[in-house]
């Protein structure tokens, strides 16, 4: 057998946490083989946040473009190019993993290895690499998994003999769906809806549970149904998918059940949204000890170490909140805590997400019903965007704002932004939480008018008595 190639550092995977995480252990003098199998920036740059949010974009300019006569512009009969959309998308994602690239082919003490990871035994430190060139086995004290996930697929009869699209697949469609059908009306299912419903598609979004978004308050996810449902998105609730089939036409038969009644959708074509599931199966985790959970995430704790010494697994991988930011956090405590002599852990850090709908849902903190659950004493501040000038003047006042006070301290607990923006409002809020300030400080604090900020000011007023 070949001897293994020794390094300080393998890290596996190069996504948002991978990535930074190898330079910085190169940087600081520890020898460090990046591993990739597929290309350089993880599901973020590749498959995710960019290409998305990108499209998303161009979608609003669609929908804005036909509201021209409300704002007085004449513009037009709106078509929407899907293959120009689409090259745009590719132009700007190619531009984020190349430079990505670059960085981390430029990095001393750096090697990137394209190819498949897997551990091999006995040693649960020593990695076997096989890429187009042949194998090669490698060895190291440490060593970090950062792979991933990626679109689940449903159980559901018939589900294999008909075409389907996923959250990556979808967005390299050169044409628009006559009638897109969506499994899942989470986050990525609604992106994606309201996005095709824009562009021009008909879009019936079938969720299983009772109300979208399921792990939000029901007061935003009925808002959320609200302004999907009238910019003409089907919402289909409390449904279950039964059965798929192909159709003579090239279509695909969805058949659908609600409580005792049964329906037929027909749709051009099916996306698959209703869940993820982690990338961890081809590392043969078992020849290194490493435990999993039932679904196959990798069990770690807090300050991110999995069941062996010395492996650790960041992002999505791992289970948890699913997203770009946490997934650097994750790498940022790693540092902290081999590099700089710190002890950070993922205990009591903010989860702040953004759902790219339009508007946006901005969420930090405790949702009101996990408040209540908790049994602490609590007041809820709410305000329409109806109630912001600046919303007002933008023709861009759907959706509200809401946040949950600690009674007794006056802080922030958490905070659902749903309104233009609402991701950027959230940020503000999330660093009033951080900085510990009572929400008087921002019912009291002089923002400039005309902007979304002030709303801070009659937001937190409605809590005065």
């Amino acid at each position: 057998m070949t001897a293994a190639t020794r390094y300080d550092a393998i890290v596996i995977g190069a996504g948002q946490a991978g990535g930074p995480l190898a330079g910085a252990l190169a940087r600081a003098g520890r020898r460090t083989a990046l591993i990739e199998r597929v290309h350089v920036g993880g599901t973020c740059i590749n498959e995710g946040c960019t290409p998305t949010k990108t499209m998303v974009a161009s979608a609003r300019v669609a929908y804005l473009a036909r509201r021209a006569a409300a704002y007085g512009v004449r513009a037009g009969s709106v078509t929407v190019d899907m293959a120009a959309v689409r090259r745009r998308k590719r132009d700007i994602v190619e531009s984020f993993r190349s430079g990505g690239e670059s960085r981390i082919k430029s990095t001393a003490g750096l090697d990137l290895l394209l190819g498949e990871a897997r551990f091999v035994g006995p040693s649960p430190h020593a990695v076997e690499v096989k890429g187009a060139d042949g194998t090669e086995q490698l060895a190291a004290p440490l060593i970090f998994i950062n792979t991933g996930g990626r679109p689940s697929r449903p159980a559901l009869p018939g589900i294999d003999g008909v075409p389907t699209l996923d959250s990556t697949s979808i967005m390299e469609l050169a044409e628009l769906p006559d009638h897109l059908l969506v499994l899942g009306g989470g986050y990525i299912g609604l992106e994606f809806g309201q996005m095709f419903q824009r562009f021009g598609s008909q879009v019936t979004i079938v969720q299983r549970a009772a109300q979208l978004v399921p792990r939000e308050d029901a007061d935003v996810a009925e808002e959320i149904r609200k302004i999907l449902c009238e910019d003409g998105v089907e919402v289909l609730l409390n449904t279950k998918a039964a059965s798929a089939e192909p159709v003579g036409d090239g279509r695909i038969r969805l058949v659908v059940q609600n409580g005792g009644s049964e329906r037929a959708l027909l749709g051009s074509h099916l996306l698959l949204a209703a869940g993820r599931s982690p990338n961890s199966e081809a590392l043969n985790l078992g020849a290194a000890g490493v435990e999993t959970d039932k679904n196959g995430f990798i069990k770690v704790n807090e300050r991110l170490e999995t069941s062996v010494p010395g492996v650790y697994a960041l992002g999505d991988v791992k289970g948890g909140p699913a997203f770009t930011h946490i997934s650097y956090d994750d790498f940022r405590i790693i540092r902290a805590n081999l590099l700089e002599g710190g002890n950070a852990d993922v205990r009591d850090r903010l989860v702040p997400n953004t759902v790219f709908i339009d508007p946006q849902l901005g969420r930090i903190g405790l949702s009101e019903s996990d408040a209540r659950a908790r049994g602490g004493n609590i007041r809820v501040a709410k305000l329409p965007m109806n109630y912001v000038a600046r919303a007002l003047e933008m023709d861009e006042a759907r959706g509200f704002m809401k946040a949950v006070v600690d009674a007794d301290t006056g802080l922030i607990l958490g905070a659902a932004v749903l309104g233009i923006e609402g991701g950027e409002l959230m940020a503000a809020l999330e660093l009033a939480m951080m900085g510990k300030l009572p929400h008087t400080v921002l019912r009291d604090a002089v923002f400039a008018h005309p902007t979304l900020a002030e709303a801070f000011n009659n937001l937190f007023t409605t809590l005065t008595p």
